[in-house]
């Protein structure tokens, strides 16, 4: 009997250490770092009232009907108090299965506009970078030239080349001299997927192009000088040697890509608009649609598309991070 409870008495502390394990390393990490803590603790603050908070509400306003009708407000000094009501999963059924579809098209579309631009930037500034890493004349002016349109604010390059890309424009303007035919890029549906791709093309090339130029300069030259003993072709140094010492650059620069695309919201909307480009606009432009660009507003279904978003980018990249550890871990 002594010898029963004498076994379960360390049991029972080894129950109770997890817990008193992280409190005690808790107060001991706040004893040791509290200057630390203390200078954390104003952005946690500031990152809960600007993400943590509108985050929460706009979870919970999917599980209701809010709109603009129903929502509280105040007129003068009289206040209409909230008379929406709780309607559980019915905005996310409605989204995915209702009878107007508008979902998925735009779903299929935004997965089509984020794996052809970042594809297309990423081939890209991978392509400059190699060019500008080598020794030629002028180098810095190209990519300062070739860096400009990231320095350029986007509002400005978007407006741009809506100037260029209308029907008087210069871009039909030169079509038009050399006898080819001239799209109407802002109002034909299959025009506008190439201008949107194309104008996105230009706003992203210069950072893909400027990591990829950090990456090349961090490969060690005894790598390539040592290829080049072997008698390995251009090519096969750059599918050897370039490529695997990119591949920790490229794994990030590629997942911010795939989030940045899947939410770009200023090309399609500054160069587009709301109006009559249903089959451009993506799923965070289609959120905003509900939002702001009906009557009445449809707050409850515009936070359900922008809830889905955020899971489905949330699960694209724990399984995108998950694939590249388990790469490197074979590799290894």
């Amino acid at each position: 009997m002594t010898v029963a409870v004498e076994a379960e008495a360390p049991k029972k502390r080894r129950d109770r250490e997890p817990r008193a394990g992280l409190v005690g390393r808790l107060r001991r990490s706040f004893d040791q770092y509290w200057y630390a803590w203390a200078m954390v603790a104003p952005v946690v603050v500031v990152l809960g009232l600007l993400v943590g908070y509108p985050l929460v509400r706009g979870i919970l306003l999917t599980f209701t009907n809010a709109n603009s009708l129903n929502v509280g407000r105040t007129i003068g000094v009289n206040h209409i108090p909230d008379s929406y009501s709780w309607v559980g999963l019915k905005n996310y059924i409605d989204i995915l299965t209702g009878p107007d579809n508008q979902f998925w098209p735009h779903f299929i579309w935004t997965i089509v506009w984020t794996v052809v631009c970042v594809a297309l930037t990423y081939g890209t500034g991978l392509v400059l970078a190699v060019l500008l890493n080598r020794k030629m004349r002028g180098r810095s002016l190209y990519r300062l030239l070739l860096i400009l349109p990231w320095a350029v604010p986007t509002f400005v390059t978007v407006f741009a080349w809506r100037l260029l890309l209308s029907d008087g424009g210069g871009v039909n303007t030169l079509l038009g001299a050399l006898h080819l035919p001239e799209p109407a890029w802002l109002s034909d549906p299959f025009a506008q997927q190439v201008a949107a791709i194309a104008v996105n093309l230009w706003v992203g090339v210069p950072f893909m192009m400027v990591s990829m130029l950090g990456g090349l300069q961090a490969i060690p030259s005894e790598l390539y000088e040592a290829a080049e003993v072997d008698g390995a072709t251009p090519w096969q140094r750059f599918t050897q040697v370039t490529l695997p010492g990119l591949r920790p650059v490229s794994s990030t620069v590629i997942l911010l890509g795939i989030i940045w695309t899947f939410n770009q919201f200023n090309v399609i909307y500054l160069l587009f608009g709301g109006s009559n480009s249903d089959g451009v606009q993506i799923l965070v432009t289609y959120a905003y649609k509900l939002f702001f660009g009906q009557q009445p507003q449809d707050y409850a279904g515009s936070a359900a598309v922008g809830i889905i978003c955020l899971s489905l980018l949330v699960v694209f990249t724990g399984f995108y991070r998950r694939w590249q550890a388990r790469n490197e871990a074979v590799r290894a």
